[in-house]
Protein backbone atom coordinates (compact mmCIF):
# COMPACT_ATOMS: atom_id res chain seq x y z
CA UNK A 1 0.00 0.00 0.00
CA UNK A 2 1.38 3.47 -0.97
CA UNK A 3 0.50 6.48 1.12
CA UNK A 4 0.45 9.61 -1.00
CA UNK A 5 0.08 12.76 1.12
CA UNK A 6 0.88 16.48 1.20
CA UNK A 7 0.76 19.37 3.63
CA UNK A 8 -1.92 22.00 3.12
CA UNK A 9 -4.57 22.33 0.46
CA UNK A 10 -3.49 25.47 -1.42
CA UNK A 11 -3.04 25.24 -5.23
CA UNK A 12 0.43 26.89 -5.07
CA UNK A 13 1.49 26.26 -1.50
CA UNK A 14 5.33 26.55 -1.56
CA UNK A 15 5.41 30.27 -2.31
CA UNK A 16 2.71 30.89 0.27
CA UNK A 17 3.90 28.38 2.87
CA UNK A 18 7.50 29.63 2.97
CA UNK A 19 6.40 32.97 4.35
CA UNK A 20 4.18 31.44 7.06
CA UNK A 21 5.35 30.74 10.59
CA UNK A 22 4.11 27.12 10.44
CA UNK A 23 6.31 26.26 7.42
CA UNK A 24 7.59 22.74 8.21
CA UNK A 25 10.59 22.26 5.84
CA UNK A 26 13.68 22.45 8.11
CA UNK A 27 17.40 23.07 7.57
CA UNK A 28 19.09 21.78 4.38
CA UNK A 29 15.73 20.89 2.77
CA UNK A 30 13.57 22.28 0.00
CA UNK A 31 9.81 22.65 -0.63
CA UNK A 32 8.22 20.76 -3.55
CA UNK A 33 4.71 20.90 -5.06
CA UNK A 34 3.34 17.36 -5.69
CA UNK A 35 1.97 16.51 -9.15
CA UNK A 36 -1.81 16.48 -9.65
CA UNK A 37 -2.69 17.64 -6.17
CA UNK A 38 -2.58 20.63 -3.83
CA UNK A 39 -0.29 21.13 -0.83
CA UNK A 40 3.51 20.72 -0.53
CA UNK A 41 6.10 18.20 0.63
CA UNK A 42 9.72 18.58 1.89
CA UNK A 43 12.86 16.88 0.46
CA UNK A 44 16.52 16.92 1.63
CA UNK A 45 18.93 18.83 -0.59
CA UNK A 46 21.44 16.90 -2.71
CA UNK A 47 24.32 15.71 -0.58
CA UNK A 48 22.15 15.65 2.55
CA UNK A 49 19.99 12.89 4.13
CA UNK A 50 17.50 12.43 7.01
CA UNK A 51 14.07 13.74 7.91
CA UNK A 52 13.37 17.18 6.38
CA UNK A 53 10.52 17.64 8.88
CA UNK A 54 12.71 16.95 11.94
CA UNK A 55 13.70 20.02 13.97
CA UNK A 56 17.41 19.33 13.22
CA UNK A 57 16.65 19.10 9.50
CA UNK A 58 18.70 17.07 7.00
CA UNK A 59 22.32 16.07 7.78
CA UNK A 60 25.39 16.19 5.50
CA UNK A 61 26.38 12.92 3.82
CA UNK A 62 30.09 12.15 4.25
CA UNK A 63 30.87 10.89 0.75
CA UNK A 64 34.55 10.35 1.64
CA UNK A 65 33.60 7.18 3.58
CA UNK A 66 33.49 5.48 0.19
CA UNK A 67 37.15 4.55 -0.45
CA UNK A 68 36.58 4.30 -4.20
CA UNK A 69 35.45 7.86 -4.76
CA UNK A 70 38.86 9.45 -5.34
CA UNK A 71 41.28 7.11 -7.09
CA UNK A 72 44.77 8.66 -7.29
CA UNK A 73 43.88 11.30 -4.79
CA UNK A 74 42.59 12.24 -1.37
CA UNK A 75 38.89 12.85 -0.76
CA UNK A 76 37.91 16.00 1.10
CA UNK A 77 34.35 16.30 2.41
CA UNK A 78 32.49 19.57 1.84
CA UNK A 79 29.04 20.71 3.04
CA UNK A 80 26.64 18.92 0.69
CA UNK A 81 29.46 17.74 -1.57
CA UNK A 82 33.13 16.67 -1.76
CA UNK A 83 36.24 17.26 -3.79
CA UNK A 84 39.38 15.35 -4.72
CA UNK A 85 42.93 16.50 -3.95
CA UNK A 86 44.92 14.75 -6.68
CA UNK A 87 48.23 13.05 -5.99
CA UNK A 88 51.50 14.15 -7.62
CA UNK A 89 51.44 13.36 -11.34
CA UNK A 90 47.66 13.61 -11.51
CA UNK A 91 45.25 16.44 -12.10
CA UNK A 92 41.50 17.16 -11.90
CA UNK A 93 39.64 15.84 -14.91
CA UNK A 94 38.24 18.77 -16.88
CA UNK A 95 35.15 16.66 -17.70
CA UNK A 96 34.56 15.56 -14.09
CA UNK A 97 35.81 17.79 -11.32
CA UNK A 98 35.53 14.95 -8.80
CA UNK A 99 37.93 12.64 -10.58
CA UNK A 100 41.75 12.59 -10.96
CA UNK A 101 43.47 11.69 -14.21
CA UNK A 102 47.13 11.21 -15.02
CA UNK A 103 49.01 14.33 -16.19
CA UNK A 104 50.64 14.42 -19.65
CA UNK A 105 54.41 15.12 -19.12
CA UNK A 106 54.67 16.63 -22.58
CA UNK A 107 51.98 19.17 -21.82
CA UNK A 108 53.69 20.01 -18.52
CA UNK A 109 57.01 20.57 -20.21
CA UNK A 110 55.36 22.74 -22.87
CA UNK A 111 53.64 24.86 -20.23
CA UNK A 112 56.86 25.14 -18.27
CA UNK A 113 58.74 26.08 -21.43
CA UNK A 114 56.15 28.71 -22.36
CA UNK A 115 56.26 30.10 -18.85
CA UNK A 116 60.06 30.28 -18.91
CA UNK A 117 60.06 31.89 -22.35
CA UNK A 118 57.42 34.46 -21.30
CA UNK A 119 59.31 35.36 -18.14
CA UNK A 120 62.63 35.53 -20.00
CA UNK A 121 61.20 37.82 -22.69
CA UNK A 122 59.55 40.06 -20.09
CA UNK A 123 62.71 40.32 -18.01
CA UNK A 124 64.79 40.87 -21.15
CA UNK A 125 62.55 43.69 -22.35
CA UNK A 126 62.60 45.27 -18.89
CA UNK A 127 66.41 45.13 -18.77
CA UNK A 128 66.58 46.50 -22.32
CA UNK A 129 64.37 49.50 -21.59
CA UNK A 130 66.11 50.18 -18.27
CA UNK A 131 69.47 49.95 -20.03
CA UNK A 132 68.36 52.28 -22.84
CA UNK A 133 67.02 54.77 -20.29
CA UNK A 134 70.24 54.60 -18.28
CA UNK A 135 72.35 55.07 -21.41
CA UNK A 136 70.22 58.05 -22.53
CA UNK A 137 70.47 59.61 -19.07
CA UNK A 138 74.21 59.00 -19.08
CA UNK A 139 74.58 60.61 -22.52
CA UNK A 140 72.51 63.62 -21.44
CA UNK A 141 74.50 63.86 -18.22
CA UNK A 142 77.78 63.79 -20.13
CA UNK A 143 76.48 66.33 -22.64
CA UNK A 144 75.35 68.59 -19.78
CA UNK A 145 78.71 68.19 -18.07
CA UNK A 146 80.55 69.00 -21.31
CA UNK A 147 78.29 72.03 -21.85
CA UNK A 148 79.06 73.28 -18.34
CA UNK A 149 82.78 72.77 -18.97
CA UNK A 150 82.45 74.66 -22.28
CA UNK A 151 80.71 77.60 -20.60
CA UNK A 152 83.22 77.50 -17.74
CA UNK A 153 86.13 77.86 -20.17
CA UNK A 154 84.38 80.45 -22.35
CA UNK A 155 83.58 82.56 -19.28
CA UNK A 156 87.22 82.53 -18.21
CA UNK A 157 86.94 79.96 -15.43
CA UNK A 158 90.49 78.63 -15.85
CA UNK A 159 91.89 82.14 -15.88
CA UNK A 160 89.85 83.02 -12.78
CA UNK A 161 91.16 79.97 -10.92
CA UNK A 162 94.73 81.01 -11.76
CA UNK A 163 94.05 84.59 -10.69
CA UNK A 164 92.50 83.44 -7.40
CA UNK A 165 95.50 81.19 -6.75
CA UNK A 166 97.98 83.96 -7.56
CA UNK A 167 96.20 86.45 -5.28
CA UNK A 168 96.35 84.01 -2.39
CA UNK A 169 94.50 85.19 0.70
CA UNK A 170 93.47 88.58 -0.71
CA UNK A 171 90.38 87.12 -2.37
CA UNK A 172 89.76 84.20 -0.04
CA UNK A 173 86.09 85.03 0.30
CA UNK A 174 85.46 84.61 -3.42
CA UNK A 175 83.86 81.28 -4.25
CA UNK A 176 83.12 79.64 -7.58
CA UNK A 177 79.67 78.07 -7.24
CA UNK A 178 78.30 75.17 -9.28
CA UNK A 179 74.99 75.42 -11.14
CA UNK A 180 73.53 72.75 -8.84
CA UNK A 181 74.39 74.77 -5.72
CA UNK A 182 72.62 77.88 -6.99
CA UNK A 183 69.63 75.95 -8.36
CA UNK A 184 69.17 74.37 -4.93
CA UNK A 185 69.68 77.72 -3.18
CA UNK A 186 66.94 79.39 -5.26
CA UNK A 187 64.55 76.39 -5.37
CA UNK A 188 65.37 76.06 -9.08
CA UNK A 189 64.94 79.83 -9.58
CA UNK A 190 61.34 79.77 -8.40
CA UNK A 191 59.40 82.96 -9.02
CA UNK A 192 58.73 83.32 -5.28
CA UNK A 193 62.48 83.91 -4.81
CA UNK A 194 62.63 86.92 -7.18
CA UNK A 195 63.87 90.05 -5.40
CA UNK A 196 63.81 92.32 -8.44
CA UNK A 197 64.02 92.50 -12.21
CA UNK A 198 65.73 95.07 -14.41
CA UNK A 199 67.24 95.71 -17.79
CA UNK A 200 70.30 93.61 -17.01
CA UNK A 201 68.62 90.58 -15.48
CA UNK A 202 66.85 89.16 -12.46
CA UNK A 203 67.98 89.01 -8.84
CA UNK A 204 66.96 85.99 -6.75
CA UNK A 205 67.08 85.36 -3.04
CA UNK A 206 69.19 82.29 -2.33
CA UNK A 207 69.74 80.24 0.83
CA UNK A 208 73.05 78.37 0.95
CA UNK A 209 73.53 75.04 2.82
CA UNK A 210 74.93 76.92 5.85
CA UNK A 211 71.65 78.96 5.94
CA UNK A 212 73.44 82.08 4.73
CA UNK A 213 71.10 84.30 2.69
CA UNK A 214 72.54 85.72 -0.54
CA UNK A 215 71.39 87.64 -3.61
CA UNK A 216 72.02 85.86 -6.93
CA UNK A 217 72.18 88.00 -10.08
CA UNK A 218 71.07 86.10 -13.21
CA UNK A 219 71.89 88.31 -16.17
CA UNK A 220 69.95 88.30 -19.40
CA UNK A 221 71.52 86.78 -22.51
CA UNK A 222 73.17 89.21 -24.86
CA UNK A 223 76.56 89.81 -26.39
CA UNK A 224 79.18 87.17 -25.56
CA UNK A 225 81.05 87.91 -22.36
CA UNK A 226 84.65 89.02 -22.82
CA UNK A 227 86.18 86.48 -20.45
CA UNK A 228 89.39 88.39 -19.62
CA UNK A 229 87.47 91.53 -18.80
CA UNK A 230 84.89 89.59 -16.77
CA UNK A 231 87.56 87.75 -14.80
CA UNK A 232 89.36 91.02 -14.12
CA UNK A 233 86.08 92.58 -12.94
CA UNK A 234 85.38 89.64 -10.60
CA UNK A 235 88.88 89.83 -9.13
CA UNK A 236 88.64 93.60 -8.60
CA UNK A 237 85.10 93.49 -7.19
CA UNK A 238 85.99 90.61 -4.88
CA UNK A 239 88.80 92.71 -3.40
CA UNK A 240 86.52 95.69 -2.78
CA UNK A 241 85.90 96.03 0.92
CA UNK A 242 83.82 99.11 1.63
CA UNK A 243 80.95 99.31 4.07
CA UNK A 244 78.77 101.08 1.51
CA UNK A 245 79.28 98.63 -1.34
CA UNK A 246 77.45 95.32 -1.61
CA UNK A 247 80.07 92.58 -1.25
CA UNK A 248 80.64 90.15 -4.11
CA UNK A 249 80.79 86.66 -2.56
CA UNK A 250 81.37 84.59 -5.68
CA UNK A 251 80.16 83.60 -9.12
CA UNK A 252 79.04 80.67 -11.25
CA UNK A 253 80.63 80.25 -14.68
CA UNK A 254 78.88 77.03 -15.73
CA UNK A 255 76.01 78.85 -17.47
CA UNK A 256 75.85 80.69 -20.78
CA UNK A 257 75.81 84.00 -18.94
CA UNK A 258 77.80 84.04 -15.66
CA UNK A 259 75.89 84.35 -12.38
CA UNK A 260 77.10 86.64 -9.61
CA UNK A 261 76.48 86.03 -5.90
CA UNK A 262 76.29 89.05 -3.58
CA UNK A 263 75.61 89.59 0.09
CA UNK A 264 71.90 89.98 0.89
CA UNK A 265 70.71 93.40 2.10
CA UNK A 266 67.55 93.26 4.16
CA UNK A 267 65.72 96.59 4.00
CA UNK A 268 64.96 97.09 0.32
CA UNK A 269 65.98 99.82 -2.11
CA UNK A 270 66.10 103.60 -1.77
CA UNK A 271 63.55 103.70 -4.60
CA UNK A 272 61.03 101.77 -2.50
CA UNK A 273 61.50 104.07 0.47
CA UNK A 274 61.15 107.41 -1.31
CA UNK A 275 58.75 106.54 -4.14
CA UNK A 276 56.63 103.73 -2.69
CA UNK A 277 56.65 105.25 0.81
CA UNK A 278 58.04 102.10 2.42
CA UNK A 279 59.20 104.37 5.23
CA UNK A 280 59.50 108.07 5.97
CA UNK A 281 63.05 109.34 5.46
CA UNK A 282 63.90 112.65 7.12
CA UNK A 283 66.17 115.18 5.42
CA UNK A 284 68.99 114.30 7.80
CA UNK A 285 68.65 110.59 6.99
CA UNK A 286 68.55 111.36 3.27
CA UNK A 287 71.75 113.38 3.63
CA UNK A 288 73.37 110.44 5.42
CA UNK A 289 72.36 108.10 2.58
CA UNK A 290 73.66 110.59 -0.01
CA UNK A 291 77.01 110.93 1.77
CA UNK A 292 77.45 107.17 2.12
CA UNK A 293 76.56 106.66 -1.54
CA UNK A 294 78.97 109.26 -2.84
CA UNK A 295 81.77 107.96 -0.56
CA UNK A 296 81.33 104.51 -2.06
CA UNK A 297 81.43 105.92 -5.59
CA UNK A 298 84.51 107.98 -4.79
CA UNK A 299 86.14 104.79 -3.51
CA UNK A 300 85.33 103.01 -6.79
CA UNK A 301 86.72 105.89 -8.85
CA UNK A 302 89.99 106.43 -7.04
CA UNK A 303 90.82 103.86 -4.37
CA UNK A 304 90.92 100.61 -6.36
CA UNK A 305 93.73 99.23 -8.51
CA UNK A 306 91.65 99.96 -11.61
CA UNK A 307 89.06 102.75 -11.47
CA UNK A 308 85.53 101.35 -11.69
CA UNK A 309 82.70 103.29 -13.30
CA UNK A 310 79.37 101.97 -12.08
CA UNK A 311 77.42 103.31 -15.10
CA UNK A 312 73.96 102.69 -13.58
CA UNK A 313 73.78 104.66 -10.33
CA UNK A 314 70.11 105.07 -9.47
CA UNK A 315 67.73 104.84 -6.52
CA UNK A 316 66.88 101.22 -7.35
CA UNK A 317 70.57 100.24 -7.09
CA UNK A 318 71.06 101.80 -3.65
CA UNK A 319 70.10 99.28 -0.99
CA UNK A 320 69.44 100.00 2.69
CA UNK A 321 70.09 97.70 5.62
CA UNK A 322 68.19 97.68 8.91
CA UNK A 323 70.21 100.69 10.14
CA UNK A 324 69.50 102.60 6.89
CA UNK A 325 73.13 102.29 5.84
CA UNK A 326 73.39 102.77 2.09
CA UNK A 327 75.01 100.06 -0.03
CA UNK A 328 75.49 100.38 -3.78
CA UNK A 329 74.60 97.25 -5.72
CA UNK A 330 74.27 95.90 -9.27
CA UNK A 331 77.65 96.15 -10.93
CA UNK A 332 76.27 94.41 -14.02
CA UNK A 333 76.90 97.47 -16.19
CA UNK A 334 80.11 98.63 -14.49
CA UNK A 335 83.33 98.95 -16.45
CA UNK A 336 86.96 98.89 -15.36
CA UNK A 337 89.08 101.73 -16.70
CA UNK A 338 92.57 100.54 -17.79
CA UNK A 339 95.50 102.15 -16.00
CA UNK A 340 96.52 105.46 -17.51
CA UNK A 341 93.12 106.10 -19.14
CA UNK A 342 90.36 108.42 -17.98
CA UNK A 343 87.68 107.31 -20.44
CA UNK A 344 86.62 104.30 -22.46
CA UNK A 345 84.49 103.98 -25.58
CA UNK A 346 81.59 101.59 -25.13
CA UNK A 347 77.97 100.95 -26.02
CA UNK A 348 75.58 103.20 -24.14
CA UNK A 349 74.04 101.39 -21.19
CA UNK A 350 72.04 102.81 -18.33
CA UNK A 351 68.52 103.81 -17.32
CA UNK A 352 66.41 106.48 -18.98
CA UNK A 353 66.11 109.49 -16.73
CA UNK A 354 69.62 108.95 -15.36
CA UNK A 355 71.67 108.78 -18.59
CA UNK A 356 74.49 111.26 -18.96
CA UNK A 357 73.67 113.32 -22.12
CA UNK A 358 77.37 113.67 -23.03
CA UNK A 359 77.90 109.89 -22.77
CA UNK A 360 74.70 109.32 -24.74
CA UNK A 361 76.02 111.50 -27.57
CA UNK A 362 79.70 110.50 -27.66
CA UNK A 363 79.73 106.90 -26.32
CA UNK A 364 82.73 108.03 -24.25
CA UNK A 365 82.31 106.68 -20.71
CA UNK A 366 84.06 108.66 -17.95
CA UNK A 367 83.78 109.01 -14.20
CA UNK A 368 81.69 112.12 -14.80
CA UNK A 369 78.87 109.88 -16.06
CA UNK A 370 78.49 108.50 -12.52
CA UNK A 371 78.51 112.11 -11.28
CA UNK A 372 75.50 112.87 -13.49
CA UNK A 373 73.71 109.71 -12.28
CA UNK A 374 74.33 110.71 -8.68
CA UNK A 375 73.04 114.23 -9.38
CA UNK A 376 69.72 112.69 -10.43
CA UNK A 377 69.63 110.67 -7.19
CA UNK A 378 70.23 113.88 -5.19
CA UNK A 379 67.27 115.51 -6.95
CA UNK A 380 65.11 112.44 -6.13
CA UNK A 381 66.13 112.72 -2.46
CA UNK A 382 65.11 116.40 -2.40
CA UNK A 383 61.83 116.10 -4.32
CA UNK A 384 60.69 112.48 -3.76
CA UNK A 385 59.80 112.48 -7.46
CA UNK A 386 60.77 109.77 -9.94
CA UNK A 387 63.54 110.43 -12.45
CA UNK A 388 61.20 109.78 -15.38
CA UNK A 389 57.43 110.00 -15.09
CA UNK A 390 54.89 110.25 -17.92
CA UNK A 391 57.66 111.17 -20.37
CA UNK A 392 58.66 114.10 -18.15
CA UNK A 393 62.31 114.22 -17.14
CA UNK A 394 62.87 115.26 -13.52
CA UNK A 395 66.27 116.83 -14.26
CA UNK A 396 64.80 119.28 -16.79
CA UNK A 397 62.07 120.36 -14.36
CA UNK A 398 64.60 120.68 -11.53
CA UNK A 399 67.13 122.78 -13.48
CA UNK A 400 64.39 125.10 -14.77
CA UNK A 401 63.07 125.55 -11.22
CA UNK A 402 66.55 126.40 -9.88
CA UNK A 403 67.28 128.83 -12.73
CA UNK A 404 63.93 130.57 -12.20
CA UNK A 405 64.47 130.66 -8.41
CA UNK A 406 61.30 128.62 -8.01
CA UNK A 407 62.68 125.58 -6.20
CA UNK A 408 60.23 125.29 -3.30
CA UNK A 409 57.19 124.02 -5.27
CA UNK A 410 59.00 120.87 -6.42
CA UNK A 411 60.61 120.02 -3.06
CA UNK A 412 59.14 117.35 -0.77
CA UNK A 413 57.18 119.29 1.88
CA UNK A 414 57.63 116.44 4.37
CA UNK A 415 61.40 116.98 4.63
CA UNK A 416 61.76 120.74 4.22
CA UNK A 417 61.33 123.18 7.10
CA UNK A 418 62.63 126.58 8.15
CA UNK A 419 65.57 125.02 9.96
CA UNK A 420 66.99 123.16 6.98
CA UNK A 421 65.87 125.19 3.97
CA UNK A 422 69.35 126.66 3.47
CA UNK A 423 70.93 123.21 3.58
CA UNK A 424 68.34 121.98 1.08
CA UNK A 425 69.20 124.86 -1.26
CA UNK A 426 72.91 124.10 -0.94
CA UNK A 427 72.28 120.46 -1.84
CA UNK A 428 70.15 121.58 -4.77
CA UNK A 429 72.97 123.84 -5.98
CA UNK A 430 75.40 120.92 -5.79
CA UNK A 431 72.95 118.68 -7.65
CA UNK A 432 72.66 121.25 -10.43
CA UNK A 433 76.46 121.30 -10.83
CA UNK A 434 76.46 117.50 -11.05
CA UNK A 435 73.87 117.73 -13.83
CA UNK A 436 75.82 120.07 -16.10
CA UNK A 437 75.73 118.99 -19.72
CA UNK A 438 79.50 119.07 -20.17
CA UNK A 439 81.27 116.48 -18.07
CA UNK A 440 84.36 118.63 -17.56
CA UNK A 441 82.23 121.24 -15.79
CA UNK A 442 80.94 118.74 -13.24
CA UNK A 443 82.77 118.27 -9.92
CA UNK A 444 84.68 115.08 -9.17
CA UNK A 445 83.19 112.46 -6.88
CA UNK A 446 85.71 113.41 -4.17
CA UNK A 447 84.64 117.03 -4.35
CA UNK A 448 80.98 116.07 -4.14
CA UNK A 449 81.72 113.85 -1.16
CA UNK A 450 83.56 116.62 0.69
CA UNK A 451 80.86 119.19 0.01
CA UNK A 452 78.06 116.91 1.15
CA UNK A 453 79.93 115.92 4.29
CA UNK A 454 80.60 119.60 4.96
CA UNK A 455 76.89 120.32 4.65
CA UNK A 456 76.13 117.50 7.12
CA UNK A 457 78.59 118.93 9.61
CA UNK A 458 77.07 122.39 9.16
CA UNK A 459 73.57 121.06 9.77
CA UNK A 460 74.62 119.07 12.86
CA UNK A 461 76.49 121.86 14.69
CA UNK A 462 75.06 125.09 16.13
CA UNK A 463 77.76 127.16 14.49
CA UNK A 464 76.64 125.83 11.13
CA UNK A 465 73.42 127.83 11.19
CA UNK A 466 74.35 130.54 13.70
CA UNK A 467 74.06 133.88 11.97
CA UNK A 468 76.47 135.39 14.47
CA UNK A 469 79.35 133.50 12.87
CA UNK A 470 81.35 135.16 10.20
CA UNK A 471 80.47 133.64 6.79
CA UNK A 472 84.11 133.80 5.73
CA UNK A 473 85.10 131.74 8.78
CA UNK A 474 82.38 129.16 8.11
CA UNK A 475 83.46 128.93 4.50
CA UNK A 476 87.10 128.40 5.47
CA UNK A 477 86.29 125.78 8.11
CA UNK A 478 84.12 123.77 5.71
CA UNK A 479 86.37 124.25 2.67
CA UNK A 480 85.68 126.40 -0.34
CA UNK A 481 83.28 124.62 -2.72
CA UNK A 482 85.38 125.41 -5.79
CA UNK A 483 88.83 124.97 -4.24
CA UNK A 484 91.06 121.94 -4.56
CA UNK A 485 90.92 120.49 -1.08
CA UNK A 486 91.72 117.27 0.64
CA UNK A 487 90.67 115.53 3.82
CA UNK A 488 93.13 114.71 6.53
CA UNK A 489 91.76 111.99 8.81
CA UNK A 490 93.42 111.79 12.20
CA UNK A 491 92.30 108.89 14.39
CA UNK A 492 93.32 107.63 17.75
CA UNK A 493 94.17 103.97 18.20
CA UNK A 494 95.38 103.42 14.68
CA UNK A 495 91.88 102.81 13.26
CA UNK A 496 91.71 101.61 9.72
CA UNK A 497 90.50 104.06 7.10
CA UNK A 498 88.14 103.58 4.21
CA UNK A 499 86.29 106.35 2.38
CA UNK A 500 86.99 109.46 0.30
CA UNK A 501 90.66 109.86 -0.37
CA UNK A 502 91.43 106.64 1.51
CA UNK A 503 87.94 105.16 1.67
CA UNK A 504 87.22 106.83 5.04
CA UNK A 505 83.71 106.58 6.51
CA UNK A 506 82.58 109.65 8.42
CA UNK A 507 80.33 108.01 10.99
CA UNK A 508 83.11 107.34 13.51
CA UNK A 509 84.65 109.96 15.78
CA UNK A 510 87.47 111.70 13.95
CA UNK A 511 89.24 115.04 13.52
CA UNK A 512 88.82 116.43 10.03
CA UNK A 513 90.89 119.28 8.67
CA UNK A 514 90.04 120.74 5.28
CA UNK A 515 92.80 122.88 3.86
CA UNK A 516 93.75 124.22 0.40
CA UNK A 517 96.69 122.47 -1.22
CA UNK A 518 98.81 125.59 -1.38
CA UNK A 519 98.29 126.55 2.26
CA UNK A 520 101.81 125.62 3.31
CA UNK A 521 100.70 124.11 6.59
Amino acid sequence: MVLNWAIGDEPDPCDVAQIRQDFVCKQNSKCLNPTNRNGYICRCLEGYEGNPYHPDGCQDIDECKDPNLCNHGECKNLAGSYTCLCSKGYKIDSMNDKSCIKENPKNNSKMTLLLIISLSVSIGLLIFFVGISWICCGIKRRQYTKLKEKYFKENGGLSLLQQLASHGGTVETTKIFSTEELEKATNNYHESRILGEGGYGTVYKGILPDDKVVAIKKSKGGAPTQSDQFVNKVIVLSQINHRNLVKLLGCCLETEVPLLVYEFITHGTLYEHIHKKRSSLSFELRMKIAVETVEALAYLHSSTSNPIIHRDVKAENILLDDAYTAKISDFGASRLIPSGQTEIQTLVLGTFGYLDPEYLQSNQLTEKSDIYNFGVVLVELLTSKMALSKDRCLTSIFISSVDEDCLNPILDDDIVNEGNIESVKNVASLAKRCLRVKGEERPTMKEVAMELEGMRITAKHPWGTNVGFCPEENEYLLGLLDSDAYVLDVRGGGGSSSGLTTGTGYDSMQIQMLMPYGDGR
